[in-house]
């Protein structure tokens, strides 16, 4: 197994980037809906706090996979694919990006705005509060959550597609 992609081929660091994204979110959706129906109290504190320490890993992780996309470019498709199925694969992942950072960032911004005091990047941030943009943020985050589980089914069933009915094997180049 190569360390970087290749023209075929993700290599190790594009697969430990891929799945360990996918383990945290799926730790991370059904917390923050875990999240949402907890009472005021010690055991919501809690869960906050680690529903907090796993988006800001979510965030700081998707930037680094950015950036090393940048550098490393994605393996091609097989020349079977149509171009049509080329472009909606790489709009699901565009929006799976987009819809990440949506999240992440609309989480960071209500917390501020709701008058908390984040750490990001080593450096405590605190700002005016201002309780209907912290709302505004809370809606694009609720909002932005269901997208995300929509894509992410997408991107699934779009795995299983290929596999049951074009005998694409697209999770192997994942593994």
């Amino acid at each position: 197994m190569h360390v970087n992609n290749t023209l075929t081929e993700y290599g190790l660091i594009s697969k430990l980037l891929h799945w360990i994204s996918a383990i945290l979110l799926f730790i991370q959706i059904p917390l923050g809906f875990y999240l949402v129906d907890l009472d005021f109290g010690p055991e919501r504190l809690t869960v906050e706090d680690i529903h907090v320490t796993v988006g800001l890993s979510i965030f700081y992780l998707v930037i680094l996979r950015l950036l090393y996309k940048i550098f490393n470019p994605t393996p091609k498709l097989e020349p079977s694919v149509f171009k049509g199925q080329k472009f909606l694969a790489k709009l699901n992942h565009v929006m799976l990006y987009v819809t990440i950072l949506s999240i992440t960032i609309s989480g960071i911004l209500k917390k501020l705005f709701n008058g908390e005091t984040l750490t990001i990047i080593f450096k405590k941030i605190k700002i005016q509060d201002n309780f209907e943009l912290g709302e505004l943020f809370y809606d694009i985050h609720v909002i932005s959550n269901y997208v995300l589980i929509v894509l992410i089914i997408i991107h699934i069933l779009a795995v299983i597609t290929h596999k049951l009915f074009f005998n694409d094997n697209l999770l192997k180049r994942m593994f």
